[in-house]
């Protein structure tokens, strides 16, 4: 990477970090998407970022699509580019955004995949030991699906956020926006278990932090970390199919829904912004009330 680039991405990384709180894995995308700019411009023989043109990011497009990427990947690479470039743009680096014009692909419309009540519950039997990663595990399980909230979220969650009488929890979201968020009567007492029984046995004398949920050497537990225990559980559970931790979330909404949640109060507890972003759920709640009826329907 050029000296001059470097410098610009390093600049817009710690723009992303301070300003808007943007977490470790979106940030490293973020930079994956630039680098690779990056290097279509030395193919392109494109002398400085301040050179880049419309045309050369229509090219850039073409590349993009001739590796058969998907919709979704390519409308996330040139979203990063734009926003760099916008960037670029406020701080005066460059005088105009390249990007700024660039359409992005129609979005693939996927429905959400979730977990069935029955499969909730060969998840939560993974984690029925005793010994403290048992009850932590449980606990972590307990409180994704009992809250909707992200991986990310979950991971900055100290015990001092955790209302034990009102239950609830304060969640800090994306761009430093916080909401709380309530927590029924399982996950209160599963991760009061694991504060009383076993958080204290995973943390080492050394060890002085106020996050909730931590790692078997008593550090707290990463995002990543909390992926891998439940991507964990899941093969446990002998789960089949194409599973991700981030289901727990889908699973969470479409169970809401399902039971006669309004859509408004699914899109408060998940911290969508934009209703539009709720709104794929009922997709989903309405193939359930299909399947229903075609099944109970004596007319169907």
């Amino acid at each position: 990477m050029s000296e001059k680039i470097n410098d610009l991405l390093q600049i817009f990384i710690r723009y992303l970090q301070i300003e808007r709180n943007y977490s470790e894995l979106t940030i490293q995308e973020y930079q994956f998407d630039i680098m690779q700019f990056e290097k279509f411009m030395i193919e392109q023989s494109i002398q400085s970022i301040e050179d880049v043109e419309y045309l050369d990011v229509r090219l850039f497009l073409t590349t993009l699509y001739e590796q058969q990427l998907a919709r979704s990947t390519i409308s996330r690479k040139i979203s990063s580019l734009r926003s760099f470039f916008h960037f670029l743009v406020r701080e005066q680096h460059v005088t105009s955004n390249p990007f700024s014009f660039a359409h992005l692909p129609k979005a693939e419309k996927r429905l959400p995949s979730f977990f069935y009540e029955e499969e909730m519950e060969q998840l939560f039997a993974t984690c029925e030991g005793n010994d403290p990663l048992s009850k932590r595990n449980r606990a972590l399980l307990e409180l994704l699906y009992a809250t909707g909230i992200r991986v990310s979220e979950c991971a900055t969650i100290e015990i001092t956020n955790i209302d034990f009488e009102l239950s609830t929890i304060l969640v800090k979201g994306k761009g430093r926006k916080e909401r709380y968020v309530p927590f029924g009567s399982f996950a209160h007492d599963a991760i009061k278990r694991y504060i009383d029984e076993a958080r204290s046995v995973l943390m080492k004398s050394s060890m002085k932090h106020s996050y909730l949920f931590v790692n078997y050497r008593g550090g707290a537990l990463t995002p990543r970390g909390i992926r891998h225990i439940l991507t964990k559980l899941i093969e446990k559970a002998s789960l089949t199919g194409k599973i991700h931790p981030h289901m727990l979330r889908h699973t969470f909404a479409t169970h809401l829904l399902n039971n006669g949640a309004d859509l408004r109060s699914v899109q408060e507890l998940l911290g969508h912004e934009h209703l539009s972003s709720t709104q794929i759920y009922t997709h989903v709640t309405k193939e359930h009330l299909k399947k229903t009826y075609l099944t109970h329907h004596p007319r169907a």
